[in-house]
């Protein structure tokens, strides 16, 4: 008898990733939030609409919001519903992760960075980073680090 092959579930497939985040920040821990979406947000991410580059998340009365990510509504929306872009979205943590990252927020000075937006099991799920911010030099040499990565490899390839 032969064995019934799996289905691909939709976990994995990315969204929207925050490339400016490496850029401007260190990211130190990553943590996987869920998101509070309404049915035309998440039809909109179905089709990639998203852009989470200029978003930030803050933390108010214990509770974790996702500010300025810009979800475009489709053109084929509902005629009642008036959908708005950049609305604020609640993230839905474990309260255990909450109170770490309130913690570390309010008192050790990081930042909570999105870094990617991404499908996992059908639901739509925030990578969050926590962060801290990077100077004007940092920034510096991290793009010579990078750079003479790039060169080494290319004189290991050749010779």
């Amino acid at each position: 008898m032969a064995k019934k092959a799996k289905k691909k579930n939709s976990g994995g497939a990315t969204i929207a990733l925050n490339k400016k985040a490496n850029h401007d920040f260190f990211i130190e821990e990553r943590y996987e939030a869920g998101i509070a979406l309404q049915g035309w947000e998440v039809k909109s991410l179905r089709e990639g609409r998203v852009q989470i580059k200029e978003s930030y998340i803050t933390i108010k009365e214990g509770e974790a919001f996702l500010f300025g990510a810009h979800i475009v509504p489709l053109s084929t929306a509902s005629t009642h519903i008036h959908p708005d872009p950049t609305r604020t979205r609640k993230l839905l943590l474990h309260r255990s992760e909450l109170n770490k990252l309130i913690g570390l927020v309010e008192r050790k000075g990081y930042t909570l960075v999105p870094t990617a937006m991404y499908w996992k099991k059908g639901l739509a799920k925030l990578e969050i980073g926590l962060a801290k911010g990077k100077k004007m030099h940092d920034k510096r040499t991290t793009e010579k680090d990078r750079d003479w990565k790039r060169e080494k490899e290319r004189l290991f390839k050749k010779g």
